[in-house]
């Protein structure tokens, strides 16, 4: 079961709960490209990953972090990153968290989650939580 992310407060709080896997697909072309947003603790830089393989649990190449900086979140590329920032995919993803920043939801992108919450990975089975991207239990987890 997966679900389709419809405003930017539901994307963020999706992506940003800190074990998030998304998809971002174009409405124009089809294109498509699979994220995974991970924190390791509270506080700390996101680490993104695109899926660039067939296994879709461990298939992932590290892009970039984002940083929060003075209350700003920006996404950049580490020594670390294997992905170029001329890369399709690395111009998608910032393109659009730049939009998510600014509170801009584009029409021109649709943001799919894969069914399981982006905090702590279980499989989410009630309506409520598909829609959000987020199981009950982290929901008020988030909430406290």
């Amino acid at each position: 079961m997966n679900g389709k992310l419809e405003t930017v407060s539901a994307v963020l709080g999706f992506i940003l709960a800190g074990n998030a896997t998304f998809t971002l697909v174009s409405k124009k072309t089809g294109v498509r490209y699979t994220y995974k947003m991970v924190q390791r603790e509270d506080n700390a830089p996101f680490f993104v990953s695109l899926l660039t393989g067939s296994d879709n649990e461990s298939s992932y190449t590290y892009m970039g972090c984002i940083f929060t900086n003075q209350n700003v979140r920006q996404f950049r590329t580490t020594r670390a990153s294997k992905i170029g920032t001329t890369a399709p995919s690395y111009i998608a993803f910032n393109w659009f968290f730049s939009k998510m920043m600014s509170g801009e939801m584009p029409e021109s992108v649709e943001v799919w989650h894969e069914g399981r919450c982006g905090h702590c990975n279980r499989k989410l089975t009630t309506p409520e939580s598909v829609v959000s991207g987020i199981g009950p239990v982290c929901g008020k987890r988030e909430a406290a």
